[in-house]
């Protein structure tokens, strides 16, 4: 693309944005390079190493991956001028390949965002025929399409130099190609990752009516895999390069739809929930935005050159990283061919752009994958398991909420919640003074990895105290129990977003009743007022944390870490192995787990709380958010044995 010469002196309110939209976004050009202008400067630092090159070897299923893809790279290849340099792009490909077998990196699949050429010339595609070659000899998986500088017309152009060089022929051996339309310039490709399959469309500089229905049709004949959708053109950025920070103020929503770019989002993007990123070249600078589609679900739509960079782009790679564990897309921007190089040996030019870190070609994108991909790929539901296979030997106490009522029924004073050990644990429900009849409701909601398909949620606080909670009877045999051979207890809870440190903080979602001070407990850390044992949240980042006075010493163990986001469930669980106590957040041990010897629990005889926390004799804060099954054991339990385990 060639950006405007002249400046719009346009009023503020719709200078840029309103004058590229007018303009189709300036449309891409050739005048960014003089006529005869070589961009190979014949410098030590423009020649890349050769002599490596590994296995194409990505990872099918790791949940880790990445996508890389490459702009226009037309300033490499204009042929009829003699100018063409196949070094960098050669040294990118070289890169794709070495990472497909990197644990970090796991490459799978590159896509070409168009104006492979800038003249179009059947000499440039020859050297483009040749640089390709590198990533076919070595079995790699990509996808080409044309852009402006490439062809002209739309779709139904007939046969090119492109068509001839990057068609459909070109896959024939390819394991991931699925097919073109009867013009061979929409192609389909599919690869493999994270467990699943992945369908990336490549279409045309300008798709016709029946490209569009066959780019539907594909969709629809893969009804069940996330969509990438990459053409040459379809958002553009309405600023300058020079322009910093954004127009907007806001880098994550500084690009617009072309006036092409709406005719695609028009007759494929926006009804086809199946697509949830889009990826462009053609106009500069970077830029990205974020499109609700018609089923109001996310599509991230990218514009991704650097041709009006140092040396053309240098065949620069934009590298989305997917991570389906951290429900993230990480993206950086990197040049293989300067980073190849020697660092004494670069300019300073091209130092610069060895890596752009820019926060539109650096950054990452939260995404839910399971969520956002919900509406063509059901998440399965775990389906609840009965309690007697969760009541394993030593099971002390168990308690879920499965068969209380329906969901939003209030637990009132005096409501039993039955131990499903049958050992003689049941909780009955008090509830604070001048507390709201519908502080303590039973809610459908749950862990995915929970037993038991229900839950209790609190409406708790302090300042003043209020709230309902469950205790144990006087002479329930838990009372008593102190664990001297190790003990497991495992919970599952929620924070809501209305959760504050100052009303909500050091609630316990799990305690013992009795005073450190009446046990006989003194020394550091030792606080006589606080109750024997408690599993709370801090008030101190909502950090899970288990507090307890062992039977061995005269001072607490505590363990604790991992702050807490609200409105996500978690899995708790204490393991004491009669020596160690450690504390496990979603099967994760914490990083202060002491290793200091702690045996048992120490007792006075007095109940247990689910959900309420006792200072110097009194309930001082009920709990704030939702518990499900809880369990406690009179023995260590591994992974394998816990509540969530498959």
């Amino acid at each position: 693309m060639c950006k405007n010469e002249t400046e719009s002196h346009e009023p503020s309110g719709q200078s840029r944005r309103g004058f590229l939209r007018n303009t189709a976004l300036a449309g891409a050009g050739a005048a960014a390079v003089g006529i005869g202008g070589s961009v190979f400067d014949g410098s030590p630092a423009s020649a890349a190493p050769t002599n490596r090159t590994g296995a194409w070897r990505p990872n099918p299923t790791a949940l880790q991956f990445t996508l890389a893809v490459m702009p226009d790279t037309q300033f490499l290849y204009w042929g009829s001028q003699d100018s063409v340099n196949r070094a960098p792009q050669e040294e990118s490909f070289r890169y794709i390949i070495d990472n497909s077998s990197d644990l970090n990196n796991n490459i799978v699949f590159m896509a070409h965002l168009g104006d492979l050429t800038e003249d179009a010339d059947p000499l440039s595609f020859a050297q483009v025929h040749q640089a390709f070659d590198l990533m076919d000899s070595h079995g790699a998986a990509y996808s080409v399409l044309a852009g402006n500088h490439d062809v002209t017309g739309d779709d139904s152009r007939g046969e090119t130099p492109y068509l001839q060089t990057m068609g459909p022929q070109r896959f024939r051996k390819s394991k991931t190609f699925a097919g073109s339309d009867s013009t061979g310039y929409n192609t389909a490709h599919i690869f493999r990752a994270a467990g699943r399959s992945w369908l990336l469309l490549a279409l045309d500089w300008r798709t016709t009516a029946p490209g569009f229905a066959w780019a539907n049709d594909v969709i629809k004949a893969h009804p069940t895999m996330p969509v990438i959708l990459t053409s040459h053109d379809i958002v553009g950025s309405p600023y300058d390069d020079n322009v910093f920070p954004y127009p907007s103020g806001d880098p994550e929503n500084d690009a617009v739809l072309s006036d092409y770019g709406q005719t695609v989002w028009d007759e494929l993007i926006k009804d086809n929930d199946q697509i949830f990123l889009t990826l462009n070249g053609h106009y500069w600078p970077p830029g990205r935005t974020t499109k609700q589609n018609t089923a109001g679900n996310d599509v991230s739509m990218h514009i991704t050159n650097y041709q009006n960079r140092y040396f053309g782009g240098g065949a620069m790679i934009r590298l989305y990283h997917f991570d389906l564990v951290r429900k993230t897309i990480d993206v950086e921007t990197i040049n293989p061919w300067i980073l190849a190089q020697k660092p004494e040996t670069r300019t300073e030019l091209a130092a610069e752009l060895a890596r752009i870190t820019g926060p539109v070609d650096n950054f990452s994108i939260p995404i839910d994958f399971e969520q956002r991909f919900s509406s063509f790929v059901p998440v399965p539901v775990r389906p609840a398991r009965p309690a007697r296979r969760e009541l394993i030997p030593g099971t002390q106490a168990y308690w879920r909420f499965d068969e209380l009522g329906a969901p939003g029924t209030p637990l009132t004073a005096g409501r039993t919640v039955p131990d499903l050990s049958r050992k003689g644990n049941d909780l009955t429900v008090v509830t604070v003074p001048g507390t709201a009849a519908d502080a303590l409701t039973l809610s459908a909601d749950h862990h995915p990895d929970q037993p038991g398909h229900s839950s209790l949620t609190f409406a708790g606080g302090r300042n003043p105290v209020h709230g309902s909670y469950l205790a144990t009877a006087a002479k329930a045999p838990l009372n008593r129990d102190t664990f001297a051979n190790g003990y497991t207890i495992e919970t599952f809870v929620m924070l809501p977003l209305d959760w504050d440190a100052g009303n909500n903080g050091n609630a316990s979602i799990l305690s013992r009743r009795g005073s450190a001070g009446a046990a006989g407990k003194h020394g550091k850390n030792t606080d006589p007022d606080e109750p024997l044992a408690q599993l709370n949240i801090t008030n101190n980042g909502r950090e899970a944390q288990w507090n307890h006075y062992p039977t061995n010493d005269t001072y607490p163990t505590t363990n604790w870490g991992q702050g807490m986001v609200e409105l996500r469930w978690w899995h708790l669980a204490v393991v004491n192995d009669g020596r160690l106590t450690k504390l496990y957040v979603d099967g994760a041990p914490v990083v202060d787990n002491p290793t200091r010897k702690s045996v048992g629990l120490t007792s006075l005889g007095r109940p247990w709380l689910l959900g309420a926390h006792e200072y110097a004799g009194s309930i001082d804060v009920v709990f704030h958010g939702t518990v499900g099954d809880t369990r406690i054991v009179n023995r260590p339990l591994n992974h394998r044995d816990f509540l969530t385990a498959k």
